[in-house]
């Protein structure tokens, strides 16, 4: 079981490390689903944890549609990331139909090179959910696909979650359940899933506020579940 955990500095990610994140994704402007962070703050951040830095890579919170000046620009975000020495990018681009942007897609990977590349929340907007994991499954360097479920919360998704995880069994995606998740009835999730990898923001900071830090005991709380649920299906 993997937990990946949202940071918006050094600090924050160092804090989430200490508490057992086993990954992280680093974003700036929370408030907002994340945007691409300044490019000199990541290797700040990579070299504060000794676990993987997904970084976001997301211009504007207005769409998941873009046109080619703002895929461009996020192609030169994804080599800046890769220079910078983080483990991965956490992207996602949409038709204007509402499918996956193969061809977006195929920019931005290029410009990926070997980094691992989480297809982020964009997923969610997908009517044909199955259909799109089949589509990314087409692409290797696609290791994870950051979703819902296609609902505000992942809780509220529990048959889809199972259904895609199912679907991505054996291949080299893992689907990476997210929004809304907390201590709280997460191991009931983890059973009715089958998920192995989680990602929390909200639910592990200090009253559930984007704007404050890492709350430890939420942290823990989490790991000790995801520790023993792990050892029960290992």
């Amino acid at each position: 079981m993997k937990l990946e955990v949202i940071a918006v500095n050094a600090a924050e990610a160092a804090a989430a490390v200490r508490c057992g994140a086993d990954r992280i994704e680093y974003i700036a402007a929370f408030e907002e689903g994340g945007l691409t962070p300044e490019p000199g703050s990541i290797q700040e951040v990579v070299e504060a944890v000794p676990v993987p830095v997904h970084v976001m890579v997301r211009p504007h919170s207005r769409s998941f549609r873009y046109e080619r000046d703002e895929l461009l620009e996020m192609a030169e975000s994804v080599r800046l990331i890769r220079a910078a020495g983080a483990g991965g990018v956490v992207l996602g681009a949409l038709t204007r139909e509402g499918t996956v942007d193969e061809e977006a897609l195929k920019v931005l990977l290029e410009a990926a090179g070997d980094l691992s590349v989480t297809f982020h929340r964009a997923f969610d907007e997908i009517g044909d959910q199955p259909g799109a994991l089949r589509t990314l499954l087409a692409y290797p360097q696609i290791r994870h696909v950051l979703t819902s479920g296609g609902r505000p919360s992942a809780l509220e998704a529990a048959e889809r979650l199972r259904e895609l995880t199912e679907l991505s069994r054996g291949t080299h995606l893992t689907v990476l359940a997210g929004s809304g998740l907390r201590p709280e009835g997460l191991e009931a999730f983890l059973r009715r899933t089958g998920v192995r990898e989680v990602h929390f923001g909200t639910g592990v900071r200090f009253g559930g506020d984007p704007a404050q830090g890492i709350d430890p005991e939420r942290m823990q709380a989490v790991k000790a579940i995801l520790e023993r649920f792990g050892e029960e299906t290992a």
